[in-house]
Parts: C-alpha cells; structure tokens; sequence
C-alpha cells in the first residue's frame, strides 16, 4: 500500500525543480483567484454565467 510519504519520496525522485515550481505556481494563482472570487460583483457575474450556460446552481 502507498502512503503519502510514500508519494512524496516518489516525486521528489520523478520531478525536477522546474515543475515543482511551476506545480506550487498554479496552486498558489487558483487559491489567490478563489480569494478574489469572494468579491460580490465577481461572484454574480460567475453566478450570471453559470445561468446563461444552462448550469443550474440552486
């Protein structure tokens, strides 16, 4: 069974600095994006969108 330590070990082994910045990159621009998102007009416009597209969210 693998373990989460495991898996690090693992990517540690199977990854080169460039990724792991380019992986901690995005984790970091999608988390400060859902941040902003909490801002009322981003959110209604998301919500609008949503609705246009067919999506139903409540």
């Amino acid at each position: 069974m693998s373990t989460v330590s495991d898996r690090f070990a693992q990517a540690r082994h199977d990854l080169t600095a460039r990724e792991v910045a380019v992986g901690l990159a995005l984790v970091a621009a999608l988390g400060f994006a859902l941040l902003v998102m909490q801002e009322p007009l981003a959110h209604d416009a998301l919500h609008n969108f949503r609705h246009s597209a067919g999506i139903t969210c409540h």
